[in-house]
């Protein structure tokens, strides 16, 4: 059975000394995140995860859910147990508004808490992770009477929410959709339609579901621009807000799917049910990406903390299993074989995924300060260019953390050998439950499109345009620091080929948009490179200084220094490849005539 421990020691140092939380105490919920109460915010999501959410992992996976004939949803055993103690810990209102119920605690806790439940227990956390893209949407879109009537319980956890956006006969074209509103007289609209792939659509944990969800009004013109956004309940509410009757809204079957079978993923009809625009009419896309936004910055969590549970079981697999002797003679003389971990090979998959997920998790967190800078500091300068960092890199770590999420699930599991292939050690789980997160809130390649379609020129370049600057001060301010050589080479030689590789799209990929779209994911992960590469500059700096002042933890910045290097010296010279493979533009790509594949 596999195994978990949330890496509290690295989440803190992140926190408290990369992005340096205390600085930003002029933001609310800033002021009262001091390090100690960060210590004890930790502690105890770590306690939640690894002993209530860890141990049902494997169960879930293997027990599913279940439909009965009415249409309601059992989630696996334990699932609704632990979901009572994850609401009575307050946990669903983390750095949710206070207004409404929420603690206000930063984005950046509530990333941490999201990484703890992913690798403990995907399927579960996906219940509340949908939850919270709805509750975004409400907060922002909904009118004061809509915010008052569901965000309190919804932040309490008392009522989940899901999206429904996805039809049988239309996935990313969502200019296709089908689903009607029609005015009813009292001011709310009968929703009739079908939707599929709907996450935590229905189940047995929360007394009520609250589904937004994408429709036509009848007068709604053709594609994108005729959509809207409706609160359609699982149940009505009574005047006084309790549950009341049950609404036309039910589960027309669970999904049979590869991974995350301890969540209900469902075909969701409905049949006149009631709902209420959210919004105005036909500006639902725009409501729609509050909620996408906020989901793809969560499955790029996904993607790391996915990443890190996998890892860690591969760890303790390879310290545990002998075979074969060190090529440099043994290491275990004693014993009839020396543990796998003297291996080379088995250390070079190891490595990659320690330093991916190290760094991914940096990041992560630096852009969930940003959403918190954009949202809320007095300076408007600062608020724009937060909010200009923050859609860049969406994409950028949405598609790479998953694409390097997978391929690192996988490569641990092949730590394993055949055992790896074997249920009961969990590492094919992680593998599975892995693969979604590459497909679904956007799949991989739309978000590289939207990378270089829409967020490289948006505003005239601002957004990466500032990227580069903020990269390039870090360069220069650090150049002549000899020990930081090692970081700080490879980083601008990284930053020079995502240069040289957006000039190059300027220059073709408006000539032929096939360019650009040849190019793109080349693109995204040669910026994910950048990304990470950048972390890793910025935490060896922080690790030089720490012991070059006498740590009372060497170990723990020593170990951060070997494993940043291996980024630099193994992964980042991928950028020269890639910037390569793009430069090729699309002739190659779409010379073969459809007919011949």
């Amino acid at each position: 059975m596999p195994s978990y421990k949330a890496p509290v020691k690295d989440m803190s140092f992140v926190l408290n000394e990369v992005l340096n939380l205390s600085q930003y105490s002029h933001l609310p919920g800033y002021d009262e995140a001091t390090p100690d109460l960060i210590s004890a915010i930790l502690e105890e999501g770590a306690k939640l995860c690894e002993n209530e959410l860890a141990p049902l992992n494997l169960s879930g996976d293997q027990e599913g859910c279940h439909r009965a004939e009415d249409g309601s949803v059992t989630t696996p055993k334990g699932f609704k147990e632990a979901y009572a103690k994850y609401t009575e810990g307050g946990w669903p209102g983390l750095t949710e508004n206070p207004d409404f119920g929420g603690q206000g605690m930063p984005h950046t806790l509530g990333f941490c808490l999201e990484e703890m439940m992913v690798s403990s227990n995907m399927a579960f956390a996906m219940y509340p992770g949908l939850t919270a893209g709805a509750r975004a949407a409400i907060n922002i879109d909904g009118t004061d009477e809509q915010k008052q009537t569901y965000l309190p319980k919804m932040i309490s956890g008392e009522w989940t929410g899901t999206m429904n956006l996805t039809e049988p006969h239309c996935g990313t074209d969502l200019g296709m959709l089908r689903t009607k509103a029609e005015p009813n007289d009292d001011g709310s609209y009968a929703i009739s339609g079908t939707k599929i792939f709907i996450s935590a659509g229905e189940h047995d944990m929360a007394d009520n579901i609250i589904h937004l969800v994408l429709a036509r009004l009848p007068d709604a013109p053709k594609g994108v621009k005729g959509i809207s956004l409706f609160i359609v309940p699982k149940f009505n509410l009574n005047e006084d807000g309790s549950v009341g009757e049950k609404n036309g809204v039910s589960c027309g079957s669970i999904e049979e799917k590869m991974g995350i079978h301890g969540n209900s993923t469902c075909v969701m009809n409905y049949d006149n049910a009631k709902g209420f625009l959210l919004g105005e009419p036909h500006k639902g896309l725009r409501s729609m990406f509050i909620m996408m936004n906020a989901a793809r910055i969560g499955v790029a969590v996904q993607g790391y903390g996915l990443s890190e549970v996998a890892y860690q079981n591969a760890v303790e697999y390879a310290k545990d299993r002998i075979q074969g002797r060190a090529l440099t003679g043994p290491k275990m003389p004693e014993k009839a074989a020396d543990s796998i971990i003297v291996h080379p090979d088995v250390r070079r998959n190891l490595m990659n995924a320690r330093s991916f997920n190290e760094a991914a998790r940096a990041a992560a967190m630096w852009c969930a300060l940003l959403v918190d800078v954009s949202h809320n500091e007095p300076d408007e300068e600062k608020r724009q260019w937060a909010d200009d960092i923050v859609g860049l890199l969406t994409p950028v770590m949405k598609g790479v953390f998953t694409d390097r999420g997978f391929e690192y699930c996988a490569s641990s599991q092949q730590v394993f050998g055949g055992h790896g292939y074997i249920s009961e050690w969990g590492m094919e789980q992680f593998v599975r439950d892995a693969r979604i997160t590459q497909i679904y809130e956007g799949a991989n390649g739309i978000q590289a499109l939207d990378l270089v379609g829409r967020k490289l020129p948006a505003n005239g370049g601002r957004g990466i345009q500032a990227f580069f600057s903020y990269v390039g001060k870090f360069l220069s301010a650090n150049k002549e620091n000899e020990k930081l050589a090692d970081f700080v080479k490879p980083l601008s030689k990284a930053l020079t080929d995502l240069q040289t590789a957006t000039m190059w799209l300027v220059q073709n990929g408006m000539a032929n948009p096939d360019n650009a779209g040849a190019a793109s994911t080349p693109y995204m992960h040669l910026f994910g490179h950048v990304l990470l590469g950048f972390q890793w500059a910025q935490i060896a700096k922080i690790a030089t200084e720490q012991l070059d002042a006498g740590t009372s933890d060497p170990t723990f910045y020593e170990n951060k220094l070997i494993t940043g290097r291996y980024y630099m010296n193994r992964r980042m010279p991928e950028t020269a490849a890639l910037l390569g493979e793009l430069q090729t533009g699309a002739e190659d790509v779409m010379a073969l005539d459809a007919a011949n594949f």
